[in-house]
């Protein structure tokens, strides 16, 4: 079996720039670690249920898909990824709480 290449992008550069800023040194390494994972297998998280993607994502980010990677202290990465023949683009949409990403999904 034959391996696709899989980059990470972040969605915009507010995003890369609120990770290159992140003051809470432990949450930014949690999200590197993810990053390597996705690299690895795209599909490591969960995906979330196209009913329960926020409208705003898809307003805002033209996603169809969206995955959750649980991140440890209850925090989430939401991501989405796009196929192509050769590789894989998986872009990073945001990271959140527990808290946010409960009231964010409407779970």
């Amino acid at each position: 079996m034959i391996r696709k290449k899989c980059e990470v992008q972040f969605i915009n550069e507010k995003v890369e720039r609120a990770f290159n800023n992140l003051d809470d040194s432990n949450l930014k390494r949690f999200i590197e670690r993810a990053i390597c994972d996705i690299k690895e297998n795209p599909f490591c998280g969960i995906q979330i249920p196209k009913r329960q993607i926020p409208q705003g994502y898809i307003q805002k980010f033209n996603v169809h898909n969206a995955w959750k990677y649980n991140l440890p202290n209850a925090w989430r990465l939401i991501y989405s990824i796009e196929g192509g023949n050769i590789s894989i683009l998986t872009i990073l949409l945001e990271w959140m709480d527990h808290k946010e990403y409960e009231r964010r999904f409407g779970y």
